[in-house]
């Protein structure tokens, strides 16, 4: 079954004489993000107690006693929901960094506008409900070409369509992200650095998301668009590499697969991981074996995520703005849905040179063990 989460983020616009607490306020009170503070107070999602515990009292403070029922539309006649179609279990999209943060950026700008959001999770079971859901407009997370059927379904629906890093589809807003040129660019930085022998640990291919080794005709196989477009990128630099492909975004399966690729015959000198989370699996497999980061082995991740496993590295990778593009994901569903017209967003991302990655060099590695 779809795993659905409705949440109102915002409240709307306040009574003609008397101010309204909002969410917004008990959230800037309380010290978290919009969503966080929306998850808390509905009781829903992965959110500490302590963390609920400080959202329920700045409320209590203000005098907040819950959602405003007229912030449930847009416009008359309307939901006043926005749907978000997230390609991984929920459980997932919350502890990935890059994912909160698009949702904070979508969380801004419908809150702002009075919308609740609806979050339905595709995680390739059986169809989801986006024939009768309750929603104004739809924005994809994490697009797949398995996204084409709902596509058509939501087109038969007349309903506005926003996707977050897919190809091109007719009737759908794009909002894009360099990913095949920023990892172009971490390429160049690597092969400028001296490295032949590279290596990649991928995001999954696809729905399966098996650990495996990256198979030869992974272009066809892909149905990720992030993965494969990353892939492209490293291919336009490195045409024969190999690696391993991991389970999902995290330092745990970057380590898994890390191990894999770096215990194999004739290791890489430098790893291109798809994601900062997995890099820093990666480092940690490295650190296990006695392979030394940068001096052994160079890593380059993608995002620019702030987490505090990454200790004293400084990890080489592009940031990538994704606040910024949950924003304007959410700005152009409400544009659409208040039926303005607006236009494709493309956002760039910018390479940021750490301490994880040196020139090539090639002395005896010592495996720890």
């Amino acid at each position: 079954m779809a795993t659905r989460l409705s949440y109102p983020l915002m409240d709307g616009e306040a009574s003609a004489t008397t101010q309204r607490p909002t969410l917004a306020a008990v959230a800037a009170l309380a010290g978290v993000s919009g969503s966080t503070a929306s998850l808390a107070f509905s009781g829903a999602g992965p959110v500490s107690d302590s963390t609920r515990a400080k959202v329920l009292t700045a409320a209590q403070t203000l005098g907040y006693a819950g959602p405003d029922p007229r912030a449930q539309s847009l416009r008359r006649g309307r939901s006043g929901i926005i749907g978000i179609v997230i390609e991984e279990r929920l459980q997932d999209a919350f502890r990935d960094p890059m994912s909160l943060a698009m949702l904070d950026g979508i969380a801004d700008e419908t809150g702002n506008a009075g919308a609740g959001l609806l979050l339905l999770s595709d995680i390739g079971g059986p169809q989801l409900d986006i024939r009768s859901a309750p929603m104004d407009a739809v924005i994809l997370v994490g697009c797949s070409t398995r996204l084409d059927e709902s596509v058509a379904v939501l087109r038969q629906r007349g309903m506005p369509v926003v996707a977050i890093e897919a190809d091109d589809m007719p009737g759908v807003l794009s909002i894009s992200l360099d990913n095949r040129d920023a990892t172009a660019r971490l390429a160049r930085h690597l092969l400028d650095l001296g490295h032949e022998s590279v290596a990649v640990v991928a995001l999954p291919l696809d729905a399966a998301k098996e650990q495996q080794r990256l198979p030869a005709n992974w272009d066809e196989l892909a149905t990720s668009h992030t993965t494969r477009d990353r892939l492209r990128g490293l291919r336009d630099v490195y045409p024969g590499f190999g690696g391993i492909v991991a389970t999902r975004s995290s330092i745990d399966a970057g380590r898994a697969a890390g191990l894999e690729l770096l215990e194999g015959a004739d290791p890489p000198t430098a790893v291109v991981a798809q994601s900062d989370l997995l890099a820093m699996g990666v480092i940690r497999a490295a650190e296990s074996l006695g392979i030394r980061v940068p001096e052994e082995l160079s890593v380059v991740g993608f995002d620019g995520a702030q987490v505090d496993a990454m200790g004293s590295y400084d990890l080489t990778t592009v940031i990538q703005p994704a606040v910024e593009k949950g924003r304007a994901a959410g700005r152009a569903a409400v544009e659409l849905v208040e039926g303005g017209s607006p236009t494709p967003m493309a956002f760039t991302s910018e390479l940021h040179i750490g301490t994880t990655t040196a020139a090539r060099s090639q002395p005896e590695r010592s495996r720890a063990g």
